[in-house]
C-alpha cells in the first residue's frame, strides 16, 4: 500500500510539472515578441534558434524514442519526453533558459520474458544562465540541473534526489551549428534501498540547415554510470523540417537510433527517433 501511494504522490509531482509549464507558456509569450525583431521570423531564423538549446525561443518537443531487440529477452523500450523550453530575461545582457524533461516510458521484456512497465520515469530539470547577445555566432550557457523522482514503477526510476552542473556550447556559422551539451548528476537524497547515483551525460551535435529550414544533422548521447562503470552510447543521424499545422509552427525530425555500447548485454538491434516540436517564435 505504502509503495502505490508513493507512486502516486511521484506522478502527482511530475504531472504538476507539466501543469506548471504550461501556465508558464502563455505569460512569456511578452518575452518571445519582445526579444525579436517585430516581423515573422524565417523559417532560416527558427531553425538557427532551434539548434541552440539556450535561444531566447519557446519550445515544445516531444519527442520520441524506440529501441527494439534489447538483450536475450529481444525486450523493446518506447520513452516519449516531453520537454519544454522557457526563456526567461533577467536583465538587458543575460537570459535563464529553463528546460524540463518529463519521460514517458512503456517497455516489455526488459526484466524478463512477460514482464512489462509503463509509467513515467524520474524528470530532469535543467537551468542554463547565458548571455542574450551572442557574439561571432559563439554561444554557451550554465546552471544547475536537478534528478526528480517521479518515477511512477521502481523499475522506471533511481528513486533518488540529484543534483548537479550543466553546460552547453555552440557555434553557428553558414547554417552550421556544432556544439555540446554536457551535465552530471549526483544524488543527495532518497529511497536507502536504492544506489546513489553518480551518472554523467554527453551529446555533441553537428547540424546544416537550409534557408527553408529543412536539415541534416548527427548527434550522439553518452551516458557513464561511475558507480555501476557502465556506459551507454547511441549515434542519430536526423533529417528534420519546419512547416505548419494551421496556424501553428512545428518542427519535425526523424532519424535512426544506432547503438553503439550498452551496459550488461542490453544493446538492442536497431531504435528509431521521432520529434514533434510545437514553435512559439512571437
Amino acid at each position: 500500500m505504502k509503495q502505490k501511494i508513493t507512486e502516486k504522490n511521484s506522478y502527482a509531482s511530475a504531472c504538476q510539472i507539466v501543469f506548471a509549464f504550461c501556465l508558464i507558456l502563455p505569460s512569456t509569450g511578452a518575452f518571445a515578441q519582445a526579444t525579436g525583431k517585430g516581423s515573422t521570423p524565417t523559417n532560416e531564423e527558427l531553425t538557427r534558434k532551434l539548434n541552440n538549446p539556450v535561444a531566447s525561443l519557446i519550445s515544445v518537443p516531444f519527442q520520441n524514442n524506440l529501441d527494439v531487440g534489447i538483450g536475450e529477452t529481444d525486450g523493446s523500450r518506447n520513452v516519449l519526453n516531453f520537454q519544454p523550453v522557457v526563456p526567461f530575461k533577467l536583465t538587458s545582457g543575460l537570459n535563464l533558459i529553463a528546460r524540463v524533461v518529463v519521460p514517458v516510458v512503456s517497455q516489455n521484456n526488459i526484466y524478463g520474458t512477460h514482464t512489462t512497465q509503463t509509467g513515467l520515469s524520474d524528470v530532469l530539470v535543467s537551468t542554463f544562465l547565458s548571455p542574450s547577445v551572442v557574439k561571432n555566432g559563439l554561444t554557451w550557457g550554465a546552471g544547475p540541473a536537478f534528478l526528480i523522482p517521479a518515477a511512477t514503477d521502481e523499475l522506471l526510476g533511481a528513486k533518488k534526489w540529484g543534483v548537479g552542473p550543466t553546460a552547453v556550447i555552440l557555434q553557428q556559422t553558414k547554417g552550421w551549428t556544432f556544439g555540446a551539451l554536457a551535465n552530471q548528476i549526483w544524488s543527495f537524497a532518497g529511497s536507502d534501498d536504492r544506489s546513489d547515483v553518480s551518472q554523467f551525460y554527453l551529446q555533441p551535435f553537428l547540424t546544416h540547415n537550409w534557408k527553408s529550414g529543412a536539415g541534416l544533422g548527427v548527434s550522439s548521447e553518452i551516458t557513464r554510470n561511475w558507480k555501476a562503470s557502465t556506459t551507454t552510447a547511441v549515434i542519430i543521424p536526423s533529417i528534420s523540417g519546419i512547416t505548419k499545422v494551421g496556424t501553428q509552427t512545428v518542427q519535425l525530425n526523424l532519424g535512426p537510433r544506432i547503438p553503439v555500447t550498452y551496459p550488461d548485454a542490453k544493446k538492442p538491434d536497431f531504435g528509431v527517433r521521432a520529434s514533434f516540436v510545437l514553435v512559439f517564435p512571437k
